[in-house]
């Protein structure tokens, strides 16, 4: 486990509340998610790693061999970097609520953290996820908050899998809220409120 196994950015959660994880889609970088997070929970703890793989400049999480086909061994070895990265990070803030948020390329590899090591985080939200295999049945799951937002014509996470992701998260007993709206990969206003609530319900429960 290491605390610098990505550049990142990284603030301390004020005292009761969580500890939340940012995750970019992309092309993008540490920054793009990061100041919503501060800006829809402004007293949250926030770490937002940079992805360290790139695909013709553009920084990902893992590596794929076109749109849509990921280098599953690739994915695995990523997975558990992340999954070190988490879980340093947490120890570092022991009994605080730890949750995640990613977008596009930061929810696939959140969602593939999550399906091996559940017990890293107490609620996701996947925003335009795209999860092309199906992932085994997993009790560590139940009662999880997970919230799964997309676009009903995204080209490049369609929606039936979408679907697919979200009936496998509430077979497994989590909490699922699916929010869609009638366009394609981006994020639209509906989304953020959706990711605002999410937030919110669970600082107010940590703070509880």
């Amino acid at each position: 486990m290491s605390l610098d196994a990505y550049v990142h950015i990284s603030h301390a959660p004020a005292s009761g509340q969580p500890l939340i994880f940012a995750f970019h889609g992309t092309g993008g970088d540490e920054t793009q998610l990061a100041a919503l997070v501060r800006k829809l929970a402004p007293r949250a703890g926030v770490v937002s790693p940079r992805g360290d793989v790139y695909e013709g400049g553009a920084k990902r999480f893992f590596r794929r061999t076109g749109e849509g086909v990921y280098d599953m061994d690739d994915l695995a070895t990523r997975t558990d970097k992340m999954a070190g990265f988490v879980a340093a990070h947490k120890a570092r803030h022991p009994q605080v609520p730890v949750l995640g948020v990613g977008y596009s390329n930061g929810a696939n590899i959140l969602a593939s953290v999550v399906l091996q090591q559940a017990g890293l985080f107490d609620g996701v939200a996947l925003m335009h996820p795209l999860i092309p295999w199906s992932p085994a049945a997993n009790p560590g799951l139940a009662g999880k908050d997970v919230l799964i937002t997309a676009g009903k014509r995204d080209p490049i996470c369609p929606f039936p899998m979408t679907q697919d992701l979200a009936a496998y998260f509430t077979d497994q007993g989590a909490q699922v809220d699916l929010v869609t709206h009638p366009g394609g990969h981006e994020i639209r206003p509906e989304e953020f409120t959706a990711l605002a609530g999410f937030l919110n319900r669970n600082a107010a429960a940590s703070a509880r």
